[in-house]
């Protein structure tokens, strides 16, 4: 007798989930419509920070005589960035060579160079640091690369800016579409760059450039000089997939 009855049990419950709707990947439900915009935000900065290189080159007849000179080279240059409000933890040593010269004029001869990189956290102080350095006796520099101490804050600022973009594009193709937005499915960071220097999510960065080697002191009259800040730009992209219904 049970197996009479159990083949019109089965028959509803086979019914049901033939009514079920098939599960979309990408979130929508049966009757939204997905729509995904790329945009782009953008917040500019005054950098707060500078950052560059300096360092000393000598020469001398042994390399004992290069790298006692170059030591005390150096010494007066470090020396003279404290002396500008520099605080020892910002001051940090990158280079130190030296070489014996196989061809030129000065060939025989060696070569010893100190480089050392330099952050300055108050970017008004910049130029009296750099002005500092070269007056001590400083023949090589390269910089500076002005920086934003909390890039995150303006990263964020522009992402704010980016999705802002997204929403008003994705409106603007609902109402041609006689639809509205009814929810936000998906936002995926496509990265960014501040000035020079990149978010996660952009390509790697360039290489760094070799420091620029001058081999004499400059004139007291051209060392340092007023560093402007002016604005960096925080540039990110996102794509953010929407779902839009009949109004």
């Amino acid at each position: 007798m049970r197996s009479k009855y159990l083949p019109l049990l089965a028959a509803p419950l086979t019914l049901a989930a033939c009514q079920q709707p098939a599960y979309d990947p990408r979130g929508v439900d049966h009757d939204e419509t997905l729509l995904s915009v790329s945009a782009t935000g953008e917040s500019e900065v005054r950098p707060d920070e500078a950052f560059f290189q300096v360092g000393v080159e000598n020469f001398g007849r042994t390399g004992k005589a290069a790298s006692d000179a170059n030591a005390e080279d150096i010494a007066k240059v470090v020396a003279a960035l404290k002396e500008a409000g520099v605080p020892a933890k910002d001051i940090q040593t990158r280079t130190v060579g030296i070489q014996r010269i196989q061809y030129g004029d000065r060939k025989g001869q060696y070569q010893a160079n100190n480089i050392v990189a330099v952050t300055v956290r108050d970017i008004d102080k910049a130029g009296d640091a750099v002005t500092a350095a070269t007056e001590a006796g400083a023949n090589v520099f390269s910089g500076p690369d002005l920086r934003i101490s909390d890039s995150e804050k303006a990263a964020n600022t522009a992402y704010g800016e980016a999705f802002k973009a997204a929403k008003a594009r994705a409106q603007a193709y609902a109402d041609a579409a006689d639809m509205k937005i009814a929810r936000v499915l998906t936002i995926r960071d496509g990265g960014g760059a501040q000035g020079n220097r990149y978010i996660p999510g952009a390509p790697p960065p360039p290489p760094p450039i070799s420091p620029v080697v001058r081999t004499q002191a400059m004139p007291e009259e051209q060392a340092g000089g007023v560093i402007q800040p002016g604005q960096t730009t925080s540039r990110v992209s996102v794509q953010v997939d929407f779902a839009l219904v009949p109004k």
